[in-house]
C-alpha cells in the first residue's frame, strides 16, 4: 500500500495539487499538515510514518 504525505505552510496555499498528484501516484492513504516547515511537530507526517511501520 502506498502512503502519501502533503504539507503546506500557509493558509494562502492549497493542498489540492499535492493531493491530486499523490492520488494519481496510487496512494491509498494520504496524510497532511498545514504548518510551517520550521516547526518540528508535524502530526500528519508522524501518523504516516507510524502507519508505514505497522504495514511494513
Amino acid at each position: 500500500m502506498l502512503i502519501g504525505y502533503a504539507r503546506i505552510s500557509t493558509d494562502d496555499q492549497n493542498l489540492n495539487l499535492q493531493m491530486d498528484a499523490l492520488q494519481l501516484a496510487g496512494c491509498e492513504k494520504i496524510y497532511s499538515d498545514r504548518t510551517s516547515g520550521a516547526k518540528a511537530e508535524r502530526p500528519g507526517l508522524s501518523l504516516a510514518l507510524e502507519v508505514h511501520l505497522l504495514l511494513a
